[in-house]
């Protein structure tokens, strides 16, 4: 008899984990708790509580040919960056395609994920979830694997923002961003120097009167099209550039890296320059801002120090009157609400997963996170690699090492990562 898997969620990881399960000769069971497949990239108007939400114009960063699965590629007809709403055509040929749909449960909410009484033997799972009418219904299941990713809620840190409660004129968080035309002749204050952050930024400069962009720490910002119009990530993403960059020093490659993006515009003389090294942290990706910047239509300001009810005060002293929207950009934090807190803790939007899959306290591996990262990159085929794995560890071909082992690669990659960000600044 096939073993049983849960999936939960039915975005890019949750289909792909399907696929990867019916693979295996896996029974795979997705909860969604919406009515439809795409997670994040399912454009809705009104979106849906504790959950991402995209604006109508959004164009994905990665081009389609580093971010198809790898048994179905997207249609050579499709552009190289495409649409939110091609993103979801390519998810629905997807999943016709492999008949996924029929493996999965929509608007079913996961409750509860425990460990069963015998777990240290069996490894199995109940699964308690409630339905759209309110039925409620527990089962076993011999794996589980979490597909709800690190865009689940709005981070919208008002403490940090004095006087907010004075401000006159409309502020919220970007996921309630939809498109720009409520803000036509309207002065803009857009926090966050993000993906989202720069492209409401630009996007809001083409109707607004003004926008100003405000960023406690700058940010690096690669362009999509590359050299000779080749797609960016293509010639970056490449196994001989990697290898290459691995064996410079850390300081000098973030240097070349560093020299080549300051050769399309100089970060420092546009407000941009931030403290950290270019490999240290994710960078923007956003072809029109420095157009937007030189054209003054936005307006690069520091950190915002308060609110003084229609008046935005800046750490830099300066002061903009009259403004009428305020765009947090300010991302997201994630949990699993359904997990008890010591199977997979969270701390500080982080968490000790090893390979960044598996939690390594569990005595049997049936539980793995899957697309819980955030590469350089497209997540799909990692998270299609992440599964493939996963299912072939649940099916016991492929063993974990001891605990001890993948503790000691956790450590290690945070102390990779630790070492990485006590070298911020530049030289």
């Amino acid at each position: 008899m096939a073993k049983r898997v849960a999936v939960i969620g039915g975005g890019t990881s949750g289909l792909t984990c399907i696929k990867c399960c019916l693979d295996e000769g896996l029974e795979p069971v997705c909860f969604e708790t919406s009515d439809d497949i795409g997670g994040l990239w399912r454009f809705k108007e009104n979106p849906d509580p504790d959950r991402a939400s995209i604006y109508y114009s959004l164009i994905i960063n990665t081009s389609k040919e580093m971010m198809c699965y790898s048994d179905f590629p997207i249609p050579a007809h499709f552009p190289n960056y495409m649409h939110n709403s091609l993103i979801m055509d390519y998810f629905r040929m997807y999943a016709e395609h492999f008949q996924l749909k029929r493996h999965i449960r929509f608007q079913t909410k996961v409750l509860h994920i425990t460990p069963r009484p015998d777990f240290p033997h069996s490894g199995q799972w109940d699964v308690e979830t409630e339905s759209k009418d309110g039925r409620r219904e527990k089962q076993v299941f011999d794996a589980v694997m979490v597909c709800t990713g690190h865009h689940c809620h709005p981070h919208l840190p008002l403490k940090d923002f004095p006087g907010i409660d004075t401000f006159k004129g409309k502020f919220f968080h970007s996921r309630d961003y939809k498109n720009p035309e409520d803000w036509r002749g309207k002065r803009v204050v857009v926090i966050g120097i993000g993906n989202s952050g720069g492209d409401i930024a630009v996007e809001l400069s083409r109707m607004a009167k003004q926008v100003y962009l405000s960023t406690r720490k700058g940010s690096w910002i690669l362009n999509r099209v590359g050299d000779k119009g080749v797609p960016f990530d293509m010639m970056f993403n490449n196994r001989a550039l990697m290898w290459f960059l691995g064996l410079l020093p850390v300081g000098y490659s973030n240097k070349l890296g560093e020299n080549q993006l300051n050769k399309r515009f100089n970060h420092k003389l546009y407000g941009l320059q931030p403290v950290h090294r270019v490999f240290s942290q994710h960078p923007m990706v956003n072809d029109d801002l420095p157009n937007r910047i030189l054209s003054g239509t936005v307006s690069v300001k520091p950190n915002v120090q308060e609110f003084r009810q229609s008046s935005v005060v800046f750490e830099d002293g300066t002061v903009e009157d009259d403004i009428d929207l305020v765009v947090f950009a300010t991302g997201y934090t994630f949990s699993f609400p359904f997990l008890s807190s010591h199977i997979i803790p969270v701390s500080k939007n982080k968490v000790s997963l090893y390979k960044y899959v598996y939690p390594p306290a569990l005595e049997r591996p049936t539980l793995a996170v899957i697309g819980l990262i955030q590469p350089l990159g497209a997540i799909m085929p990692i998270s299609e690699m992440q599964a493939r794995w996963a299912t072939r560890v649940f099916k016991g071909l492929c063993k974990l090492p001891p605990m001890s082992a993948m503790m000691k690669d956790i450590k290690a990659k945070e102390n990779e990562i630790t070492q990485r960000f006590s070298t911020l600044h530049l030289t």
